[in-house]
């Protein structure tokens, strides 16, 4: 089996980077919901040895990202536990930081609504959930390249869509999850950080 590869991680991958040098701070342990091809713990993991980088995702993802974490032999990115929002266990312990990238836009909306309360259990009080995409605004893209891509994701699968921000809020507010940042990103993408209210 060779490696998957996706080259949206090699280009979203440092403009990440930058986000995330501004928020992670000392020893940390993050959950990242969605590890895809395992590009991104490699990149995201090598650059910040002082945080336990948890990757997860499907059970049939697995060996890809496995390829990309053996290859790389971080001591602080573990192996991938098996976390469909929908239908596996989640993790019974907690996390400072909570990280998931283009994951809402092919999720269901049931499956978006799963990851947010899920994340709320496993987010340590004042802990952080960064969430990147293209997001909408009050049912309004933010530019037609946006617009058409919601529309290709609906062909492709009627369940999947750009999602407004203005439904995240509704769904993480009584999940005691408050919008702390809204950061613009190449591409027309963001990334949501939301932080868990304190105890």
């Amino acid at each position: 089996m060779q490696k998957p590869y996706a080259e949206s991680c090699e280009q979203n991958g440092p403009p990440i980077l930058n986000v995330l040098r501004e928020v992670l701070e000392g020893p940390l342990d993050l959950l990242e919901i969605g590890s895809g091809t395992g590009q991104h713990a490699v990149m995201f993991g090598g650059a910040f040895p002082d945080v336990q980088w948890q990757t997860s995702d499907r059970l049939e993802m697995h060996a890809g990202i496995n390829l990309w974490l053996g290859e790389a032999g971080l001591i602080n990115v573990q192996a991938p536990i098996p976390l469909d929002v929908l239908d596996d266990p989640w993790p019974e312990r907690q996390y400072d930081v909570v990280f998931s990238a283009n994951t809402a836009h092919i999720m269901p909306p049931q499956g978006v609504e799963a990851m947010f309360s899920g994340v709320s259990r496993v987010l340590a009080a004042g802990g952080l959930f960064l969430i990147y995409g293209p997001f909408m605004y009050d049912g309004r893209h933010t530019s037609e390249s946006n617009r058409e891509f919601d529309r290709w994701l609906k062909f492709r699968e009627s369940h999947q869509g750009v999602r407004d921000v203005a439904w995240l809020k509704q769904i993480a507010t009584p999940l005691e999850l408050e919008l702390a940042r809204d950061v613009a990103m190449p591409a027309n993408n963001r990334i949501l950080i939301w932080r868990r209210k304190a105890d």
